[in-house]
């Protein structure tokens, strides 16, 4: 499946550990930056692919999961620390789910929003990857 786990370079120090991202971090050059929170229990979030964006998730706080899909095969990847993160290319459809209480899901994406890039329906998406 076209995932990677990237570790995000961690500066640790007694006041406070600081992680940084920048352009040698991720293999594109990021042009959008969002985050989710305040996920209700129980909620969800994703149910999309993306025809050409890149997009890297970090959990900055608490934990959620991650539910992928390439058309073959479903993998499924914690996310709960924020000096790592889940960098999903495209033609991957992607779901969120189990957000623990106060979490935080930060999204770095390779393009800004463009609702032409979506894929919305998973029986699209399953159309869209048969082989």
């Amino acid at each position: 499946m076209n995932i990677d786990i990237i570790k995000i370079p961690k500066i640790e120090d007694p006041r406070g550990n600081l992680s940084v991202i920048q352009e040698d971090i991720l293999p594109y050059t990021f042009k959008r930056i969002y985050y989710l929170y305040d996920v209700p229990s129980g909620a969800y979030r994703g149910g999309h692919s993306h025809i050409a964006q890149k997009e890297f998730l970090i959990a900055l706080s608490g934990s959620f999961t991650v539910v992928l899909n390439d058309g073959h095969e479903t993998q499924t990847v914690t996310l709960n620390k924020p000096n790592e993160g889940l960098l999903i290319h495209e033609g991957i459809w992607r779901e969120l789910m189990d957000f623990s209480s106060g979490s935080v899901c930060l999204v770095v994406a390779s393009d800004v929003f463009d609702e032409d890039d979506y894929i919305r329906e998973f029986d699209e998406f399953l159309a869209d990857h048969k082989s």
